[in-house]
């Protein structure tokens, strides 16, 4: 025995699993590609909508509804001003469409992510079960490189739109899962058991006490989770996203410096204009939590 070499599987067993492996997910993908694709129908509207609503829309409207929105989260003049220079200046270099289009999917990947995360997380706050049957998912969806769950959801669904979105969903969604769960977990017990001295029932104690308190961490799951979807835009233009990110892929596969940087400045933008209006908003919560004893 060769004490050098691992001793691995031969190579034609390999190769075996392999074309079995393969085959059965292409006639898997061939049998039922086309009705999974339809169950998806309903976020290809929305994602479709919402970029043509973005795109159509005059820009005025679009600044102003941007710097209205940063307004009523933050609360602060000057972060609205800056929303909307910062959007005016990615105008001015020519690149509000891809903006729009990338804007259209982190605003549907979030949107799914929060409607998927927020109820995942609560469910694992309350048990400790299905917190220990979900951490392992959650390890695997954030430590597998996106590459390689983009080949199975392309052979299943094919190159386009959903794809895209797919991915970015799986890649950006364990955050806001993580922690809202550990939000609702690190709530003091004894407000729990006063809760409960108050005669309030398992969901009165969710709804009114576990989550207004755990607010804080869930908005930083959900920052951390715009963040990984903005993060993920790159990538998913190399499935058909149409966007900033192709550009940039544009740019890297032609050697173009300067349409990389203006589009990676863009994308850049877009993270901290995100980035700071969420922690503005995180801010507020958590001073007016410090606020309540004093008022009360």
């Amino acid at each position: 025995m060769d004490w050098l070499t691992f001793p691995a599987l031969d190579r034609e067993v390999l190769r075996a699993m392999r074309k079995t492996l393969d085959g059965g997910y292409r006639d898997f993908s061939r049998n039922y590609g086309d009705q999974i694709e339809g169950v998806f129908d309903p976020l290809l509207v929305l994602l479709v909508w919402l970029e043509q609503t973005l795109i159509h829309a005059p820009w005025l409207v679009v600044l102003g509804l941007a710097m209205g929105l940063s307004y009523v989260i933050s609360r602060q003049v000057k972060l609205s001003i800056i929303v909307g220079l910062a959007l005016a200046g990615i105008g001015v270099f020519g690149m509000w469409e891809d903006t729009m289009r990338t804007l259209a999917m982190i605003a549907s990947a979030t949107l799914i992510c929060l409607v998927i995360g927020l109820p995942l997380g609560i469910l694992m706050a309350q048990s400790n079960r299905t917190q220990s049957v979900l951490m392992p998912v959650l390890d695997a969806m954030q430590t597998i490189p996106p590459f390689v769950y983009l080949i199975p959801v392309v052979m299943l669904l094919g190159i386009g739109k959903i794809p895209g979105l797919l991915a970015v969903v799986i890649y950006a969604v364990p955050p806001v899962i993580r922690l809202t769960n550990l939000g609702i977990r690190l709530v003091d017990h004894h407000v729990l058991e006063a809760a409960d001295a108050f005669g309030a029932n398992r969901w009165q104690r969710l709804l009114r006490v576990q989550i207004p308190l755990a607010l804080p961490n869930i908005f930083a799951g959900i920052n951390q989770t715009i963040m990984m979807a903005l993060a993920m835009v790159v990538i998913a233009s190399m499935i058909g996203v149409k966007g900033l990110g192709q550009s940039v892929l544009q740019a890297i596969t032609n050697q173009y410096l300067a349409l990389g940087l203006f589009n990676g400045m863009a994308i850049v933008i877009l993270a901290v204009i995100f980035d700071r209006t969420s922690q503005a908003y995180g801010r507020r919560i958590q001073k007016h939590r410090q606020d309540m004893p004093r008022g009360g």
